[in-house]
């Protein structure tokens, strides 16, 4: 059998690396990880609503991180983005990671015509869940400037704004970094570019060597969870498949909620 960590980097240094079985959650703490919602906010109830079931030792606290690409694609992007901050408002113990779907969206705002990919990746079911209609026949500038001015409204109205400008890069727990897309494997952990944490396919997903944390991510679909020695992958999705993902950790234990 192959060795994943065979393969060592004779230009770099070795360092401590962290092996999934081996990884930990710090005591008194249960984290789930919830993978790409993509406008699924009945899948995302459904989630929330396990999570609150699901039982833990007396006195742990259970803390949700959320990986990113909330809307877009599914038809219920806004509904989502509410969700998230009605939990919030009750008092969950959360992240909410920013997704390269997040940043397509920020874009739009700052630069419609420069962005206008972004409707053909999902965006236009994002802009129509927020009750923005796109004029029928070419996309003009001016009409793509009038469907971001009418985005911006819309997102000051209902508070998504600061939602959205608040989002985290990555955060860690233990023995585990949660981000978006994945990390470079050419640069420490604690030296991600933005781009590489919420657009990265390769050289991550193949990279078989160890890193200092697991990573766990979303962002590339798989049929079923992805578990390597390296890094978990759970965006399983959801948008077309009707499975959104949730990885319970606790202690150094791993399993699918």
């Amino acid at each position: 059998m192959f060795n994943w960590f065979s393969k060592k980097r004779a230009d770099k240094p070795s360092s401590k690396t962290v092996l999934l079985g081996e990884a930990l959650i710090p005591d008194g703490q249960v984290v789930y990880a919830v993978g790409d919602i993509h406008g699924r906010a009945d899948l995302l109830r459904a989630v929330i609503e396990k999570i609150d079931r699901d039982e833990v030792p007396t006195g742990s606290v259970k803390t949700v991180v959320y990986l990113g690409d909330y809307v877009d694609r599914g038809p219920e992007s806004k509904a989502v983005i509410d969700l998230l901050i009605a939990s919030q408002k009750a008092g969950a113990r959360q992240h909410v990671i920013m997704g390269n779907h997040e940043e397509f969206l920020m874009r739009f705002l700052d630069d419609p015509v420069g962005s206008t990919s972004w409707l053909t990746y999902g965006g236009a079911e994002t802009l129509l869940s927020y009750g923005v209609g796109m004029p029928p026949g070419v996309m003009t500038p001016e009409k793509l400037a009038k469907a971001a001015e009418d985005l911006l409204d819309k997102l000051d109205e209902s508070g998504h704004l600061g939602f959205y400008r608040a989002l985290e890069d990555a955060v860690v727990f233990g023995d585990y970094y949660f981000t978006h897309a994945g990390i470079n494997p050419d640069q420490p952990i604690d030296q991600q570019t933005g781009e590489s944490l919420r657009w990265i396919r390769e050289p991550f997903l193949g990279h078989m060597g160890g890193y200092s944390h697991i990573v766990v991510h979303g962002h590339t679909i798989t049929e079923e969870p992805v578990f390597r020695p390296n890094r978990i992958g759970i965006d399983t999705g959801a948008y077309h498949s009707g499975n959104l993902t949730c990885l319970r950790l606790e202690q150094n234990s791993y399993s699918i909620l």
